[in-house]
């Protein structure tokens, strides 16, 4: 059973690292292009290659699900096709010791996700958005293509550029809000929301003493008074704001592309806000349980070789595999939407496609046996 063991393994390995280079080289090339005609000023052609490399272990991450699947059904469509899986079968050998067999290389690939996924993938794709970010940004306005807004407190903000590591911003704009109480004719209390501030820095670097605070430096102000409007110009400003580097270092990173710890933390800072967290907890739960998701597929991919697709040509099992996954795709797709809209449990959404694909699985499993 070892040797068969590591025949199955190798084969579906190998299987593995053919579609993950095919699907990766057509991402790439599409991913490139897309850059270059982004690339402008200091944002140069050569940058942009070097934010897609940067970028690449993000993008294996996202194509290791599907790469389980279609590695899983064509090493073992091609074993079937060679009447391996018979000779095997026909030794004694069962259908479910089979499928543990073809777990095993999906095992390695689920743990290498996990590790590309926690600690390689999200450093690099921080260095990369937010040196893009860097250089494409403008630091005398808002820049609307770049950067993003937060609320924190009774201030909103919008942050141009954030530098490697999140300890420097560039283009720091803050819009403060007041609450006016009045009093109108009926002598009923009214609350009035207003802007009292507009206030922004070219930039800001982060300073550890003091308990930590944010260095503001060339800003520009203006208040609005109840009968006048006021503009300040200062060198530097001291800010004060529950915004860690740790927590600006992922803000500018798209949430499917952060860490699962960094998902984690992000929501909890986004609750002790009174924000709305369910997006990161959608993806955090995404993250968490793509190993899950990874079995799940493999399991139908094995279902499908020794069912119906065990005389199928290679074509047709591509064709299934791809099938297959732009099915799983879309449910995951339609579902993570459908769960932020009408309030659905994150896990629940997360969950529902890869137990569907499981029991889809188990089903086709049992009709074999």
């Amino acid at each position: 059973m070892t040797l068969i063991d590591v025949y199955i393994r190798k084969r579906v390995l190998l299987a593995m690292l053919v579609v993950i280079s095919l699907v990766l080289s057509i991402d790439v090339v599409f991913a490139l292009v897309e850059e270059l005609g982004d690339s402008e000023n200091a944002y140069t052609s050569s940058q942009a290659l070097l934010y897609v490399l940067k970028t690449l272990p993000s993008r294996i991450f996202q194509l290791l699900p599907f790469t389980a699947l279609g590695g899983s059904l064509i090493g073992l469509g091609i074993m079937a096709s060679h009447n391996e899986l018979i000779v095997i079968q026909s030794a004694g050998v069962s259908t479910w010791r089979l499928v543990w067999a073809v777990m095993k290389p999906a095992f390695i690939v689920m743990f290498a996700g996990l590790i590309l996924g926690e600690y390689v993938a999200p450093s690099l794709q921080q260095s990369a958005q937010s040196s893009k970010a860097v250089l494409r940004s403008g630091v005398q306005t808002i820049d609307a293509g770049q950067g993003s807004w937060r609320r924190i407190g009774d201030e909103f903000i919008h942050i141009n550029a954030i530098a490697p590591g999140g300890e420097t911003l560039y283009g720091v704009s803050r819009y403060r809000l007041t609450t006016d109480k009045t009093d109108p004719v009926e002598s009923k209390s009214a609350s009035r929301i207003s802007l009292s501030h507009i206030s922004f820095a070219q930039r800001a670097a982060y300073i550890t003493e003091e308990g930590g605070y944010w260095q503001l430096e060339n800003v520009s102000e203006t208040r609005f008074l109840p009968d006048s409007v006021e503009t300040a110009q200062r060198a530097s400003e001291s800010w004060r704001v529950d915004l860690s580097p740790e927590l600006l270092a992922v803000l500018l990173v798209a949430p499917d592309r952060q860490s699962i710890s960094g998902l984690y933390n992000f929501a909890r800072f986004f609750e002790s806000q009174g924000l709305d967290a369910d997006r990161y907890m959608l993806n955090f739960w995404g993250k968490l349980l793509q190993p899950l998701a990874t079995l799940a597929l493999v399991l139908l991919a094995v279902s499908f070789v020794f069912g119906p697709l065990r005389e199928a040509t290679m074509g047709f099992r591509v064709f299934v595999a791809i099938g297959v996954g732009l099915l799983f795709t879309i449910l995951q797709q339609l579902l993570e939407p459908a769960s932020l809209l009408l309030g659905i449990d994150p896990l629940f959404a997360v969950l529902l496609p890869i137990v569907s694909c499981a029991a889809l699985g188990v089903a086709s499993m049992l009709r074999v046996r």
